[in-house]
């Protein structure tokens, strides 16, 4: 049999990477990392009213960079690299010009933040989400919202898009169309350019912007034209199916082949969603809850359509029908920040080192650099490490995970973190081991929604940079949630799952189940929950639960 390789590109929010898989094994054969530049910069964004953008040239440098060098690398004859499939954050959607262009690249608008990537974690839609909640409930017809947990957010596609338009007509008058980040790349790849026939993502659709199959796909103009006008005319100009990652979007085109060292008989994959395809290359399995933990967190669990039988989980991220494996319904939940709170928390801490230390005379180019690298080495591990150490004995603060409004259970982005039983006593491993515990105790909130649903959970896995980096925070999630966690032994889990879709997508596995029995991740580590630190755990869950109450109190007021 002929050996052949397959490519997943995986897009998170600071990087995209390329992995060249070998697909007999799910072997890494090479990889590739580019940082957004423009993104580094902090272009486009401003943190104070939760707007995050991002430009597509930061995504459209890093495909070419990062393909053509795992194909250079790996010295590998292209004719053998049978396919390509991308899976990006979501819900970013792009606007996109008549031609096809992304809207950031006509000219007039390459510097407008509304002509960006609307990225996942911006947050200046609550208003439309809220919109689209009132009409769901009031305007006489279907509730479009309850297979996506009956509360939609704004993190999604349809409130993005009716913030944006209403706040600059020029780019609702210029924007044709609107692409989530995984159909944009996937269509500026292939060779057919004709928007009206592109395949878009199941998984994406499904989960963010209210697609179903028993109302026929996309809500209907009489309903979407009731949150903006512009959703209504839009709705003509996006599509009716969807499809699943083990199919065929099209061929490398010709243009794109030549950068990246490939050939036109490269097949690429509808593409999808991170979280999705990172279950698939940690092979997610029924009653097994994959959490993919980085900045945010999506949460990951598949179920037979008979198990789920019609019913609506309640306040989820939704459940779509083949989002992760063609055949199982796929639900999916989350935090919305998980990595960010602790990187909140460092920023806190730096300030007086970025601000002092590092603007001192005393101190030459050379040392304020190599101490810069030695604190982000030593950051979080000697804080991992501290925390740790304290005694039961001392008190230890209660947290909310909700630095950035909370995704799942029931989506509200209004809601604000809060830390409570401070004292003179308490120091900074006191409250970094609460801010643990809260990203911990809001996994448990997950996971018990699913289960107070019917959703059965045997075991978790996690992937990620901090499942494979922080133990502690690994054997507290253990605790906490009272579940042995195994953790995926790959780096590049989404990168690997997208591998998988286009090894089927290339005819070289039957299915997605198969190919992923046979190329997806190992595992490397498995926590299991310590008896004494469960039952000590009670009390966390009881005070989390206090706080959170009377926060949401304080949100319902404001």
């Amino acid at each position: 049999m002929e050996q052949s390789y397959v490519i997943g590109l995986d897009y998170g929010t600071d990087s995209v990477r390329a992995v060249l898989i070998d697909s007999s094994n799910g072997k890494e054969v090479a990889s590739e990392v580019h940082w957004y530049a423009r993104w580094k910069k902090n272009l486009y964004c401003d943190a104070s009213i939760n707007q995050f953008r991002q430009h597509p040239l930061d995504h459209i440098e890093g495909l070419e960079k990062t393909i053509s060098g795992v194909v250079s690398k790996s010295k590998i004859n292209p004719e053998a690299i049978k396919g390509i499939c991308i899976d990006t954050t979501g819900s970013s959607p792009v606007p996109v010009a008549k031609d096809g262009t992304p809207l950031a690249l006509v000219k007039g608008f390459t510097e407008n933040p509304n002509a960006m990537m609307v990225l996942w974690k911006d947050h200046t839609a609550i208003a439309e989400a809220e919109k689209i909640n009132e009409l769901a409930d009031t305007w006489g017809g279907e509730d479009y919202t309850k297979y996506v947990g009956g509360i939609y957010s704004s993190e999604w596609f349809w409130a993005k898009i009716a913030h944006v338009v209403k706040a600059d007509k020029a780019v609702q008058q210029e924007a044709f169309t609107w692409m989530e980040h995984c159909d944009l790349m996937t269509y500026l790849l292939i060779d057919n350019k004709d928007l009206k026939s592109f395949k878009r993502s199941r998984c994406a659709a499904g989960h963010k912007a209210m697609w179903h199959e028993s109302w026929g796909g996309l809500p209907p103009k009489e309903f979407l034209g009731l949150l903006h006008p512009y959703a209504a005319e839009l709705r003509d100009r996006l599509y009716d199916k969807t499809y699943t990652s083990d199919e065929v979007a099209g061929h490398l085109s010709a243009e794109w082949a030549e950068k990246l060292g490939l050939t036109t008989n490269t097949v690429i994959a509808v593409g999808t969603f991170d979280a999705h395809s990172g279950a698939v290359g940690a092979k997610i399995d029924e009653y097994a809850l994959v959490r993919v933990m980085g900045t945010s967190t999506c949460d990951i669990i598949v179920a037979k359509v008979s198990e789920v039988n019609g019913k609506t989980i309640r306040g989820i991220c939704g459940q779509v029908d083949g989002s992760v494996i063609p055949g199982l319904i796929g639900l999916e939940a989350g935090q919305s920040a998980f990595g960010d709170l602790l990187a909140w928390f460092k920023d806190v801490l730096s300030w007086p080192i970025d601000n002092l230390v590092m603007t001192s005379d005393i101190l030459s180019d050379k040392q304020k650099e190599e101490l810069k690298n030695e604190i982000a080495s030593n950051f979080i591990s000697k804080l991992s490490d501290a925390a740790e150490a304290i005694p039961l004995s001392e008190s230890i603060p209660t947290a909310l995970d909700w630095i950035n409004g909370r995704r799942t259970p029931d989506a509200d982005q209004n809601l604000k973190s809060a830390i409570s039983h401070l004292s003179l006593g308490t120091k900074a491993p006191h409250i970094f081991k609460a801010l643990i515990n809260a990203i911990c105790l809001g996994s448990k909130k997950i996971a018990d929604r699913f289960q107070e649903e019917g959703i059965r959970i045997e075991s978790v896995v996690g992937i990620g940079g901090v499942a494979r980096k922080s133990p502690f925070i690994m054997q507290t999630l253990a605790n906490i949630m009272n579940m042995p966690i195994k953790v995926a032994e790959s780096d590049q889990a989404p990168a690997l799952g997208a591998a998988i879709y286009a090894a089927v997508a290339s005819n070289i596995y039957p299915n997605v189940a198969e190919a992923s029995k046979n190329m997806g991740s190992a595992y490397e580590a498995e926590y299991l929950p310590k008896p004494q630190r469960v039952q000590d755990s009670a009390y966390l869950i009881e005070s989390y639960d206090r706080l959170g109450a009377f926060m949401e109190t304080i949100a319902k007021k404001n």
